[in-house]
């Protein structure tokens, strides 16, 4: 009899292709059938872990969901023995995001923190600088999605980048000085571009930036998408490259991103669905069939792979410094739905004319209400 898994991930040819192509490569090898429902990117930004494992055997996750997780016990921890490989193979932070209160929650499937964005066609190479950045804003030439919880994750960057990450244990989130500054330099340069973007998560500006007749020309701050660096993904081919600097700093305290696979624990074949994942997430499966279907690996071997990056118009060498000193979010039980009211919060301040300092002040009350009792 053969045994079948439901999976569940998100609804991008980044979130689901790699995955059905690695199912398909498994069934063969193995005998063991794994089927993939998909949800939106804000529902998977969003929708509970925990309603998710009493249906499916395998689960796509980001990591700020391992504090809740770990509380309502609705998924099997990995064995730290079993997958020293995956773990030695991590671009940056991406193994340790899924690691709590001892346990191993996921594996790195898929690596992506805020990179830069711009068109080739239209731009002689990558602003350096975020001085160079404000010069197209100011010609109408730049976007930057702020739909929650990415307005969040813009404030985050900046702020690591200029020395000042997130205090993610409280009980302030955010250092008040360079914070305030971040926020002022965000209502500026949002002056300057389209509100539609207040509205527009990273999915959206990409497939507006890849038309032909697009004005957007550089997004400075957005979630990697490997795709659309592909030729004849999108009528107009992207490229990548780190952040840009600002007052000296390079591309450091990017707000981690990417995903990992866990197993429900309620699956009635924790096994097969544990070998699938240390498969899928192993060097491999993550150099071969993984990105080769159209997947951002998470594993080094693949970002370090001729072949995928000449695929990709080096995507991955692009931005791989980026990766590599990215800042990993708060995870406590609580933060998630601190991340997304703090986001709706930040953008409202954005559009008034209400102060900075009076705004930061606010985002960092509501991240004491957040934290654990």
């Amino acid at each position: 009899m053969t045994i079948t898994l439901r999976g569940m991930t998100w609804d991008h040819p980044r979130g689901y292709a790699p995955l059905a192509a690695c199912a398909a490569l498994w069934r063969e090898r193995e005998g063991v059938e794994i089927t993939w429902d998909r949800r939106s990117l804000q529902d998977f930004e969003s929708f509970p872990v925990d309603e998710l494992a009493r249906r499916y055997d395998l689960i796509v996750i980001d990591h700020p969901h391992v504090g809740q997780i770990t509380r309502e016990a609705c998924l099997r921890p990995f064995d730290l023995n079993g997958v020293r490989d995956i773990a030695e193979g991590s671009i940056g932070e991406s193994f340790a995001s899924y690691h709590w209160q001892g346990q191993q929650w996921a594996l790195p499937i898929d690596a992506a923190a805020q990179v830069m964005a711009w068109r080739p066609d239209r731009l002689p190479d990558a602003p350096r600088n975020w001085e160079q950045v404000f010069e197209l804003a100011r010609a109408g030439r730049v976007a930057l999605p702020m739909r929650a919880p990415h307005s969040l994750m813009c404030l985050y960057t900046l702020c690591a980048q200029l020395g000042a990450p997130g205090n993610v244990t409280g009980p302030d989130l955010f250092e008040p000085e360079i914070a305030t500054q971040v926020c002022d330099y965000l209502r500026t340069l949002m002056q300057w571009i389209d509100p539609a973007c207040y509205e527009m998560d990273p999915i959206a500006v990409y497939e507006a930036m890849a038309q032909p007749d697009a004005r957007i020309d550089c997004v400075p701050l957005i979630y990697g998408y490997v795709n659309y660096a592909y030729e004849g993904f999108r009528p107009v081919q992207l490229a990548f490259a780190d952040i840009p600097h600002w007052q000296g700093n390079g591309p450091r305290g990017s707000a981690l991103g990417g995903t990992g696979i866990a197993v429900s624990a309620r699956s009635e074949h924790p096994d097969e669905a544990f070998a699938f994942a240390r498969w899928v997430a192993g060097a491999a499966a993550q150099s071969g069939p993984f990105a080769a279907a159209g997947g951002q690996p998470g594993h080094a071997t693949a970002w370090d792979d001729a072949t995928v990056n000449a695929a990709s118009n080096n995507f991955y060498r692009a931005t791989r410094e980026t990766l590599d000193r990215a800042w990993v979010r708060p995870r406590h039980d609580g933060y998630m739905p601190f991340q997304h009211a703090a986001s709706e919060r930040f953008v409202q301040g954005l559009r008034t004319d209400e102060a900075p300092a009076a705004l930061i002040a606010e985002l960092n009350r509501m991240f004491r209400q957040s934290l654990p009792a």
